[in-house]
């Protein structure tokens, strides 16, 4: 077992919703570049390239769900955004560029807010779709 084998968030991950999974990658991403702006302001260069590693396989994986058919412009949306983003971080990793890590930051902020907020949407059309209709009568007679 690894040294860093976290047992409660390893049945976070696998119990979690499709939509979980994806907030929850966004989060990763988004702590690594933290994380890695982090090692780069104290000149630990090896442990920037670390989580912009890290980084890097969260945005390939985001990119690799990708399904062109069912998402159509969206899907080629998002596959621009997560190819720009894995510039931005491949110039901070090789350049030690910190504005790159702010601007691969944000973008994902940003998506991750996009997808939480539709998420949310989803929900509440689930609910107000599931819920029974008033009674007429018996609604307006109460």
């Amino acid at each position: 077992m690894p040294a860093n084998f976290n047992p409660y968030k390893q049945t976070q991950i696998t119990t979690a919703s499709p939509e979980k999974l994806l907030l929850m990658l966004y989060d990763g991403a988004i702590s690594n570049c933290r994380q890695a702006q982090d090692r780069l302001s104290r000149k630990d260069l090896a442990g920037k390239g670390v989580y912009i590693g890290k980084a890097l396989a969260i945005v390939g994986e985001l990119l690799s769900t990708l399904n062109h058919e069912v998402g159509g412009d969206i899907a080629v949306n998002l596959e621009r955004l997560y190819m720009y983003v894995m510039d931005e971080l491949t110039r901070a990793n090789v350049e030690g560029r910190a504005k790159s890590l702010d601007d691969a930051m944000q973008v994902m902020s940003t998506l991750r807010e996009a997808w939480t907020q539709a998420i949310e949407q989803q929900r509440n059309e689930r609910c107000l779709a599931s819920a029974p209709a008033p009674v007429g009568r018996m609604a307006a007679a109460g």
